[in-house]
């Protein structure tokens, strides 16, 4: 009988390639289990029944604005925010003394940003920080009453103005109730 010159279990390669497949998931479940901890999750609100009995009064203000054919032109700069408000002719609308603006970030709750614009003449002036680039969410509202609601959508950066309303086309999916 020749020699048998075997080298140890642990010298060969396969059971090495084997084990690493095992080794490599439960690596990747740590990490995520970690990530899961650590990271906060923006996407998750506490109070969803509250917001999801909210809804028909939600668009019950979208509905009322577009009844009065509200419209209103954001042009926002690097500091500051104006909003140009109107109305279709003909329908009685007394302009509020001051709008609330909030630019809403669909995934990042954290960067939203709300200000109120006081009227100023024909325009509704305030200041707001230019918020990262990307798409966001933009609702303006009568700050007093809340008896409307006009939402649209832009992506920052842009130059000039983002109008929105009955000439604005369709308002997205209202997150943020």
């Amino acid at each position: 009988m020749p020699p048998h010159n075997a080298a140890p279990w642990y010298r060969e390669p396969w059971p090495w390639i084997l084990m690493a497949g095992p080794l490599i998931v439960v690596i990747a479940g740590i990490i995520t289990a970690w990530l899961a901890i650590v990271s906060n999750d923006g996407l998750v609100t506490e109070d969803y029944y509250r917001k999801g009995l909210a809804v028909n009064q939600t668009l019950a203000s979208s509905e009322r604005a577009r009844a009065m054919g509200l419209t209103a032109g954001l042009t926002l700069t690097a500091e500051s925010a104006t909003v140009r408000l109107s109305a279709r002719a003909g329908r009685s609308f007394v302009p509020p003394a001051s709008l609330r603006v909030t630019l809403s970030h669909p995934t990042r709750a954290g960067l939203d940003q709300v200000a109120v614009l006081m009227r100023e003449g024909e325009r509704y002036a305030g200041k707001l920080h230019l918020p990262a680039s990307g798409h966001w969410l933009l609702l303006i509202e009568n700050e007093e009453a809340e008896s409307w609601r006009l939402m649209g959508s832009v992506v920052l950066p842009f130059s000039g103005e983002v109008v929105v309303g009955v000439l604005g086309g369709e308002s997205p999916a209202d997150i943020r109730n």
